[in-house]
C-alpha cells in the first residue's frame, strides 16, 4: 500500500492558527481508501524540524507532501526546488547557512507538479508551480526530505505545497490579504493523493510512480 507522509506547521508570530494545519485537518475528515496516510504537525523551529523530519523519513514513506501557509498567496503553490540554504526569520542575507554541508546546492522534485497544476486548475482551484520556496522552514523541509532520503539510499519523492490563508484568518487579522477556504486547499490535497494512488497502482507490473 502506498505510504504518504503529510506534514503541516503550527502557529507562529502573530498567527494563532496555521492554514496548513487547518487544511490538513479538513482533508482528514474524508480519508481516501487504499493509501496509508501519516500526518505530522511540526513546530516553527529549525532544530526541531530537522530532528523530527529525519525520524519521520526513517519510517520510509513512499511520498512526502509538506504543507505550509503563505500569507499573501492567492493560489496553491507547488514548490519544485529545495535549496541548500537556511536563514532564520528576519536574519540578514549574510547570516544564511547551509542545510547540509555535504549536500548538493539544490534538489528538484520528481513529482508531476506541472500536471498537478493543470489538474487543480481544471477543478476550479487556483494553482501554480513555484520555483523558489524561500530560505526558511518551507524550503528546509523540502531540501532535507530529499537529503535524508538520499542518505538512506532511497529515491526521494516530495514536494511542498504553499497554501493561502483561510478567510477566517484574514477576518481575524484584518490585514486585507488574499485567502482561500481551507476546504478548497483540502480538496487540492485530496486530488493530489488520488493522482498518487493512480500512479502507484501499476507497481505490481513494474511501472510505479512516474
Amino acid at each position: 500500500m502506498l505510504k504518504i507522509l503529510i506534514t503541516a506547521y503550527g502557529p507562529y508570530d502573530d498567527w494563532a492558527e496555521n492554514a496548513s494545519w487547518l487544511a490538513l485537518q479538513a482533508f482528514l475528515r474524508d480519508l481516501p481508501d487504499g493509501v496509508e496516510i501519516k500526518t505530522r504537525l511540526y513546530p516553527v523551529d529549525f532544530n526541531q524540524l530537522r530532528t523530527r523530519l529525519e525520524s519521520d523519513i526513517a519510517d520510509q514513506p513512499d511520498v512526502v507532501l509538506h504543507l505550509g501557509q503563505a500569507p499573501g498567496a492567492c493560489r496553491v503553490e507547488l514548490e519544485a526546488f529545495g535549496l541548500n540554504i537556511g536563514r532564520d526569520r528576519g536574519a540578514a542575507a549574510e547570516q544564511a547557512f547551509p542545510l547540509a554541508s555535504d549536500g548538493p546546492d539544490a534538489y528538484r522534485s520528481r513529482l508531476p507538479l506541472e500536471q498537478w497544476e493543470a489538474a487543480l486548475r481544471s477543478e476550479g482551484i487556483p494553482a501554480a508551480v513555484s520555483y523558489h520556496a524561500g530560505a526558511y522552514l518551507c524550503n528546509a523541509a523540502l531540501y532535507l526530505t530529499h537529503y535524508f532520503c538520499e542518505q538512506a539510499g532511497r529515491e526521494p519523492l516530495a514536494t511542498f505545497l504553499h497554501l493561502p490563508l483561510d478567510p477566517s484568518q484574514v477576518l481575524a487579522d484584518q490585514r486585507g490579504v488574499a485567502s482561500l477556504p481551507v476546504e478548497e486547499s483540502a480538496r487540492a490535497i485530496g486530488l493530489i493523493v488520488d493522482d498518487l494512488k493512480r500512479r502507484h497502482a501499476p507497481v505490481a507490473d513494474g511501472v510505479g510512480i512516474a
